[in-house]
């Protein structure tokens, strides 16, 4: 290790002991919270992962409580939080962790990697945290991090960045202390080497920052960018029962597989090319809406616009027209279909977009009694 590899190890150390956050899965050492906390943190902030970790752990405390759990009490944990495979994911190896390592998460990194849903960055997270093992782990804070320390040109949006890189991080862990290390490294890129407003002035290693002292700490890093979401227009069916079923709306699960799966959502379709490029008139739309409805079995009809609202994935966008329908009658469900109270909603998982409209539309219901 050169002078300048020493430095930022030494100084990174010792700013972390002194400035370190006190968060919940850091309390103690154990393999399973640290595994939760870093997929639970994939593209997600820390203040919003807290609670969540804290509710998820709370109801599934070991590898093997999460294995034996329902999936729709997984998901319905999980409710808010996105990306719902990496729920799902995680689920699933803690079945293997439970199968072929006794619910104890293995200090091996071949074994962790193999794991369903561990990638690369993960597998060193939990084997140099958990274990202490001399481990990289290189997400987005710690790349920002070294691509200005050393002033590297690279794109990191290339894989072949990220190996680069995560030579360079396991060159600077010092013997015994990976679990510090790598916490303070993305503690730093978190709280002070931050994407648009680097505090260089407070940062432990800016002595010897080569980023900063060629005044390209905000051109670096380097990464392309990712191609915006594609847009796409859908029309929802917010169905109001009748008969036994007043006061309650129509829900259905979603297909096995793919986006989504298993939870539940208002019924909804994609607007066709006729009716997707700003030319949609009410009368087309609801149209729609009742053809998704009929050929689904339902016999229900469009009532009137209720609502707009969208919800962004990684790779599209869904920008969601809201239709309130009014059943025609006490019909017998199809298969993944049901109707729920606002006492329930609990009880099923659904995607957040949908808790939210299902949420206000109650409590408007609920207002409107009131008055």
């Amino acid at each position: 290790m050169d002078e300048q590899q020493a430095f930022f190890s030494r100084e990174l150390l010792r700013w972390y002991h002194e400035n370190r956050r006190d968060l919940p899965w850091r309390r103690g050492h154990n393999p399973y919270y640290t595994w939760v906390s870093e997929i639970m943190l994939q593209q997600t902030r820390v203040d919003t992962v807290i609670p969540y970790f804290e509710r998820f752990i709370s109801k599934f405390p070991t590898a093997t409580a999460l294995a034996d759990a329902k999936e729709e009490d997984v998901l319905k944990a999980w409710e808010g939080l996105g990306y719902y495979s990496r729920a799902r994911n995680l689920q699933a190896a803690a079945r293997e962790v439970k199968e072929r390592y006794a619910g104890e998460v293995p200090d091996d990194v071949a074994a962790v990697s193999s794991l369903k849903g561990i990638g690369p960055y993960t597998a060193g997270a939990i084997m140099s945290i958990a274990f202490n093992r001399n481990e990289p782990a290189v997400d987005g804070n710690v790349m920002r991090v070294l691509s200005r320390f050393f002033r590297l040109h690279d794109d990191i949006a290339k894989p072949s960045t990220r190996v680069k890189i995560e030579k360079v991080a396991r060159a600077l862990i010092p013997d015994g202390h990976a679990s510090h290390f790598n916490q303070a490294l993305m503690e730093l890129g978190a709280l002070t080497c931050t994407p648009k407003s680097p505090s260089c002035l407070l940062c432990p290693v800016m002595e010897h920052c080569e980023g900063r002292l060629a005044g390209e700490e905000l051109l670096l890093p380097i990464k392309t960018k990712a191609k915006p979401p594609k847009p796409e227009v859908r029309f929802a069916a917010l169905v109001e029962g009748t008969g036994r079923h007043e006061g309650q709306l129509l829900i259905r699960k979603r297909p096995d597989t793919g986006l989504l799966a298993r939870m539940w959502e208002l019924p909804h379709v994609l607007a066709t090319k006729q009716t997707s490029k700003g030319s949609t008139t009410q009368e087309a739309a609801m149209d729609q809406v009742r053809e998704l409805l009929f050929q689904e079995g339902i016999h229900a009809e469009p009532v009137e616009a209720y609502c707009d609202a969208e919800h962004t994935f990684s790779h599209i966008q869904w920008q969601m027209r809201v239709y309130r329908c009014k059943a025609l009658s006490e019909m017998a469900l199809p298969p993944g279909y049901a109707y729920i109270e606002r006492e329930h909603i609990a009880e099923y998982a659904f995607p957040n977009l949908f808790v939210k409209l299902i949420q206000g539309y109650f409590e408007e219901q609920q207002s409107v009694r009131n008055d």
